[in-house]
């Protein structure tokens, strides 16, 4: 992410989240917090990610539309993913999933001993997706939603520098990869 695509991000996250995060929040993780890590992705991204889909996992330089976006923070070898979230018309795609991905990758090359995040007790689709790599429930947070009291399921993925999870999710990417691919292959011949 860049703070030039600040403005296409502040309208998912009003989509996405009844108490978005204001404008300066992002252009402050972006321009000045150094263990911040932030991932965009477009509608039509340049061709050879390293899923095999997408200019880079990012989509940055490309000039079509943004349509999700994903940030974690890297602390004490913990990566915590602070944010996720696609364009509700852009929803099942595999974009979330693809940054998901895209996070986890780069907690890898960081070398984390743990991929922690929080997520609504009611959101039944984005547990589903985190179990799917491996998070598992480490705790609940009562009430951590501000705008209807709503607990958090605290989920973690401590196993990233297993070898055995590194190779699982090598496996996750390639299938992923072919599903994206497949998917804008079939975009481009209707």
């Amino acid at each position: 992410m860049r703070t030039v695509d600040i403005e296409e991000v502040m309208a998912i996250e009003r989509l996405s989240f009844p108490n978005p995060w204001p404008a300066s929040a992002y252009r402050y993780e972006l321009e000045h917090n150094p263990r911040a890590h932030y991932y965009v992705a477009r509608s039509q991204p340049a061709p050879q990610s390293s899923l095999g889909w997408g200019g880079n996992t990012r989509g940055v330089g490309t000039a079509s539309p943004l349509v999700g976006y994903g940030g974690f923070w890297y602390v004490a070898e913990e990566a915590h993913i602070s944010t996720i979230a696609v364009h509700p018309e852009h929803r099942g795609r595999g974009l979330g999933e693809l940054l998901l991905a895209s996070m986890i990758e780069k907690a890898i090359s960081l070398e984390a001993a743990e991929v922690t995040l929080e997520v609504r007790v009611s959101n039944q689709v984005a547990q589903e997706l985190y179990r799917k790599y491996a998070f598992h429930q480490v705790g609940r947070r009562r009430g951590y939603y501000t705008d209807n009291h709503e607990d958090a399921l605290l989920m973690s993925l401590g196993e990233v520098r297993r070898s055995s999870y590194r190779q699982r999710f090598e496996e996750r990417l390639e299938k992923l990869s072919y599903r994206l691919r497949a998917r804008s292959e079939a975009h481009r011949a209707r």
